[in-house]
């Protein structure tokens, strides 16, 4: 459900932290891997992406690297951060292609698909408050 980013918890048990705010990633697009009801596609992933990530996931159909200046979207270049949909994560990560995890800003519910085992092995270590994107727009 929508709301602030401390009302939301992360799968260490403890407040979701931002994940980005430029550009502004999150289904609710307030920068937090929140998800609701009307977030069919599971949010909840904080990921640093990478090129082979997104070359991944152009070929599956959602391209992620360009620009849509109708949504204020500039595009995903490797190493900017992003809430993914937690299957296409799982999708990548069995490929061997998926990309690090920020655990603090990822959501709780993100555990109902894959394990904090796997997770962990891909935890971005001292991230404090999540990433920053910086794009020229």
């Amino acid at each position: 459900m929508q709301g602030a980013g401390n009302a939301a918890t992360n799968v260490l048990g403890r407040p979701l932290k931002l994940c980005c705010s430029s550009p502004v990633t999150g289904f609710y697009r307030d920068g937090y891997c929140k998800t609701g009801p009307m977030d069919y596609g599971k949010h909840t992933v904080c990921a640093k992406v990478t090129e082979e990530f997104l070359l991944f996931s152009k070929s599956r159909g959602n391209d992620l690297m360009s620009p849509v200046p109708a949504y204020n979207f500039p595009g995903l270049r490797d190493g900017d951060c992003w809430c993914l949909c937690v299957s296409r994560w799982k999708e990548a990560y069995e490929a061997g292609v998926a990309p690090p995890v920020n655990l603090e800003a990822t959501h709780q519910n993100a555990l109902d698909t894959v394990s904090m085992d796997v997770l962990q092995q891909y935890a971005i270590q001292g991230n404090g408050e999540g990433h920053q994107n910086h794009h020229s727009l």
